[in-house]
């Protein structure tokens, strides 16, 4: 069977496995069709932003060990990203702020806070419920996927302080 007939097979059935690919084990993505509906209503310059957030999930996700599955859905209208033991991560770019783009995370939880003790100077943040991104910048990538990788793991994790990170000294 070629990869895309497989592939579009798998897209009909609402599930897409992330093959082995730069040493990630295989990643069952549970896709809600919406999702996609609403990615492709996003302004252009926004989607391939978005999307550069989608695959740093997706990829770390298929680098955690206890990460077998990773849901894609809409909730409050925003693309969202589920796995048991962890907190959900949210994308979304909104018109009222047009020159931004952000990652959303549960506010009453240790994840922003953590974020902003260990990167403060390195992202924007909105509150204890997002880090924000401007549209023409350069996403720190590595240390995002920290971040989501904490978020991912948040019940794991909850009760180490920092989220089980060491702060390093500037």
């Amino acid at each position: 069977m070629s990869p895309i007939f497989f592939k579009s097979v798998v897209r009909r059935l609402g599930y897409f496995i992330l093959a082995e690919i730069k040493n990630m084990k295989k990643l069952i993505i549970k896709k809600d069709p919406e999702v996609e509906r609403k990615f492709n209503n996003y302004p252009q310059k926004v989607r391939i932003k978005l999307n550069v957030l989608r695959e740093l999930i997706l990829e770390t996700a298929g680098k955690i060990e206890t990460i077998n599955e990773i849901e894609e859905t809409l909730k409050w209208g925003e693309p969202s990203y589920l796995v048991k033991k962890g907190s959900t991560i949210r994308i979304d770019w909104k018109e009222k702020t047009p020159d931004f783009y952000s990652l959303y995370f549960k506010c009453t939880g240790k994840l922003v806070p953590t974020f902003k003790e260990l990167y403060g100077e390195l992202f924007i943040f909105e509150n204890n419920r997002a880090i924000r991104f401007e549209l023409d910048a350069e996403v720190p990538q590595k240390e995002l996927k920290e971040c989501i990788e904490m978020a991912l793991r948040y019940h794991l994790i909850k009760n180490q302080p920092l989220l089980g990170k060491r702060k390093i000294s500037q």
